[in-house]
């Protein structure tokens, strides 16, 4: 069907209208919760009076770091199915993320698999080489994601276990109705939540068959054609994972996933200090506590909420501080800390995609036909496991 007689597709808001509706309902929702309970989403001038200036451009260099290896890293997931230039890499990326922060529910989500999926180049015979299917982009984005979300978790279960807290802890979060007991439950579950996902994938991933009938045999039952739906999706996603079939890839990209993390926590550490974060004995806080602090950060912002996650990200770092510092300092220089960690991150995103969608081709912001700029593997990157060979296969036959 050409393009003359493809009906006419219904416009972005009649798709997602009630997604944007639904999402600042949410966004008035946290933020009225946080305003009630003495939390400022924009702090009062006095919070400001311990802050250290300097702080700021240096967290912003750590992000700025922090951002280029959390783009570049995607090339070990892809390395297999073709060779993407870094300074691709980085466009995409954080477009993507910008486009993550900026779209309600996580459907920016999509964006990076959208704008780098292509049809790679033609052999002498015919046989497309160097493509990169939706479904194989969107399958290393999930990789990426449990990954993160697994090593992230496992921060956070660490910090909780071994750096104090306050002896005995808060009722709540700062007034919310968030018992802190429950937050520290929350942190640790989230490790068994991201390791079942890792199995299951990694099941998929070496025993697709037995994976695919196990999980025919169970969700069956309810539904055949779910079922059915089920088993395709999780094989599908389980591809992205094939990267664990090479050493120096796997290798590469949980170094550089830990670069990552390492310069997110130095940074959102180096900030608090520069606010004026400290201890009731006028002690900074710890490196220790600062991990604490960026695992409860994650696990709040990876739910599905508003735009510009705003009230899950300002909920996840008061959660964090309120484990470890009084009340006073968590809402007087915290949320200080709070609202400059917010804007210094917000401004980045947003500024750094619009950098390249204004000085960048922008054709390459769209799905390509030719695959500009991506090669094929040479043959020391031909992919030797029964998944890349899938993916080859579905992209041949695409």
């Amino acid at each position: 069907m050409n393009a003359a007689t493809r009906p006419p597709q219904p416009s972005f808001l009649r798709r997602h209208g009630w997604k944007l509706v639904l999402s600042a309902l949410i966004t008035v929702f946290f933020v009225r919760g946080l305003t009630a309970s003495g939390m400022q989403i924009i702090p009062s001038a006095s919070a400001f009076d311990h802050v250290r200036w300097w702080a700021v451009p240096a967290y912003l260099a750590t992000l700025v770091g922090m951002s280029v290896y959390r783009a570049i890293r995607w090339r070990y997931l892809l390395r297999q199915i073709a060779i993407v230039p870094k300074t691709r890499l980085l466009a995409v990326s954080w477009i993507g993320f910008a486009a993550i922060l900026l779209l309600p529910f996580r459907l920016g989500e999509l964006a990076r698999p959208y704008m780098l999926h292509t049809r790679g180049t033609k052999d002498p015979s015919g046989k497309p080489v160097g493509a990169i299917t939706m479904s194989a982009a969107t399958g290393s984005v999930v990789a990426e994601r449990v990954v993160d979300g697994l090593f992230l978790s496992i921060v956070l279960a660490i910090a909780l276990l071994t750096v104090p807290h306050i002896v005995p802890l808060p009722d709540t979060v700062v007034g919310l109705p968030v018992p802190v007991e429950r937050v520290r439950q929350a942190g640790f579950m989230m490790v068994g939540v991201f390791a079942t996902a890792l199995i299951v994938i990694a099941v998929y991933y070496v025993a697709r068959d037995f994976a695919r009938r196990a999980t025919l045999a169970v969700f069956g039952l309810v539904s055949k054609k779910l079922g059915e739906k089920l088993a395709g999706m999780a094989s599908n996603l389980a591809d992205g994972f094939h990267f664990f079939g090479r050493a120096r890839d796997a290798i590469g990209f949980l170094w550089e996933t830990t670069v990552y993390w390492g310069l997110n926590v130095f940074g959102m550490w180096i900030l608090a200090l520069g606010c004026g974060v400290v201890h009731a004995n006028g002690t900074g806080i710890t490196f220790g506590e600062s991990c604490a602090v960026m695992g409860m950060l994650g696990i709040t912002i990876l739910v599905p909420g508003p735009p510009g996650l705003l009230g899950p990200f300002q909920l996840g770092i008061y959660a964090g501080m309120t484990m470890y510092f009084p009340t006073s300092v968590v809402v007087g220089p915290g949320a200080a800390y709070v609202f400059l960690l917010y804007v210094v991150q917000f401004g980045w995103s947003v500024g750094s995609a619009a950098f390249f969608l204004v000085f960048g081709d922008k054709s390459n912001w769209h799905k390509l036909e030719e695959a500009e700029g991506i090669v094929p593997p040479s043959e020391d990157d031909e992919p030797s496991d029964p998944p890349a060979e899938k993916l080859a296969q579905s992209a041949a036959e695409r």
